[in-house]
């Protein structure tokens, strides 16, 4: 996926017509960002991002982990935050700050603090992410050097230079800037790894000069058909961090599809990306007894080791697919399924991309979940991540 020109690289995408990709650098009208290298990554990549909304009026949304071992930094915007009015937003990556305990609460307000002040704000409208490894302190003193570096290079062009800030065992990153109706969105995520509602973005921020009536329930909806709609490896992350922010200078409304398309498209880039991924696949069930069947069958399929690794090998071995619903639906009386309730084919495709579907005849429900293949990178991967 990450090798076709333009941002809409999906077949399960559909963007509103007209739009226009511009340069991802060049972040939506009145916003700047800015990047710096603190230590928290070898080779003197960025580490450290800063990202900042020069509209003293400004409405934000913001949605994070539900993981109860919650990072600090989830924390802290859930505690602090004055989360329909979010001004700016400090992310580290190379450091979750997660399971630290009440220094790494500390530094994560000292983080918030640092950037406030460099910014000329309010703590309060200050949002702070994390992403990396858990369980390790925080160099502080380091990053808050990395913060004042990047307050001091904040630019209208900073889009590139704070996603590429952002991103840890990501092969590529995951940003872009669009334009239609008159409104322009930018976006920047990041995500490879410990992949799975509730969410699974990992961290994602998307700015706009859109004009909107209720910023969280665009969010939540947009969240609702991507984000909350994958999984890389069945992991809820301690850290999710999914940030919208909206200045209404243009004084229109979103394009209708434009934030859900973009999302999805972003939400896809992380399963492409899936540390080691080489495929995604779509399972889609139908004919369920209820919602709730539907997602819980959807979500064993696509979840099993034994479907990914038929997805990596090309192996249109359905029996992986009956044993996963049926497992999702042990104690219920079930009808076999056979090989004609399960469409398959393009398991064993050369496409990146490949659809499965199955069909219960228990009802008239239906769910879908996209997923990465597991591979043997996924292992090596995980197995040196710290080492």
């Amino acid at each position: 996926m990450s090798g076709v020109d333009g941002f809409f690289k999906s077949r399960w995408v559909t963007p509103p017509a007209g739009v226009e990709e511009l340069d991802p650098a060049q972040l939506a009208p009145g916003f700047r960002a800015g990047a710096a290298h603190c230590g928290l990554k070898g080779g003197g990549k960025t580490d450290v991002g800063l990202l900042v909304c020069d509209a003293e009026e400004v409405s934000s949304a913001i949605l994070l982990t539900r993981n109860a071992s919650a990072a600090a930094p989830v924390r802290v915007c859930r505690k602090r935050c004055e989360q329909d009015g979010i001004r700016a937003a400090v992310v580290n990556a190379g450091n979750a700050n997660a399971e630290t305990g009440e220094q790494g609460y500390a530094d994560a307000v000292a983080m918030c603090d640092r950037a406030a002040e460099r910014l000329s704000l309010h703590p309060e409208v200050v949002a702070v992410a994390e992403t990396g490894v858990i369980g390790v302190p925080l160099p502080v003193d380091a990053v808050l050097g990395g913060i004042d570096e990047a307050a001091g290079v904040l630019t209208e062009t900073g889009g590139v230079a704070f996603s590429d800030a952002i991103l840890t065992t990501d092969r590529w990153p995951k940003r872009c800037t669009l334009r239609a109706g008159g409104v322009t969105v930018s976006a920047q995520a990041k995500g490879g790894g410990m992949i799975q509602p509730n969410m699974a973005t990992m961290l994602c921020f998307v700015q706009t000069d859109a004009a909107l009536a209720d910023p969280d329930a665009a969010l939540r909806a947009a969240n609702d058909a991507s984000f909350e709609r994958i999984t890389v490896d069945g992991q809820m992350s301690t850290n999710d961090t999914l940030l919208l922010q909206a200045t209404g200078a243009s004084g229109e409304p979103l394009p209708e599809g434009l934030l859900e398309a973009v999302l999805l498209q972003l939400a896809l880039e992380v399963v492409a990306d899936g540390e080691g991924s080489s495929r995604v696949g779509r399972v889609q069930v139908d004919g369920a007894a209820s919602a709730a069947e539907a997602e819980r069958v959807a979500r064993a399929i696509a979840n099993s080791p034994l479907v990914k690794t038929a997805l990596f090998g090309r192996d249109h071995n359905w029996g992986r697919i009956a044993q996963a619903a049926g497992q999702a639906l042990a104690g219920e009386d079930l009808e076999e399924i056979g090989g004609e309730s399960i469409d398959n084919a393009e398991l064993a495709a050369e496409a990146a991309e490949a659809e499965i579907g199955l069909r219960l005849d228990r009802g008239e429900h239906s769910a879908h979940v996209w997923f990465s293949d597991l591979g043997y990178e996924y292992v090596r991967i995980n197995a040196e991540y710290t080492t």
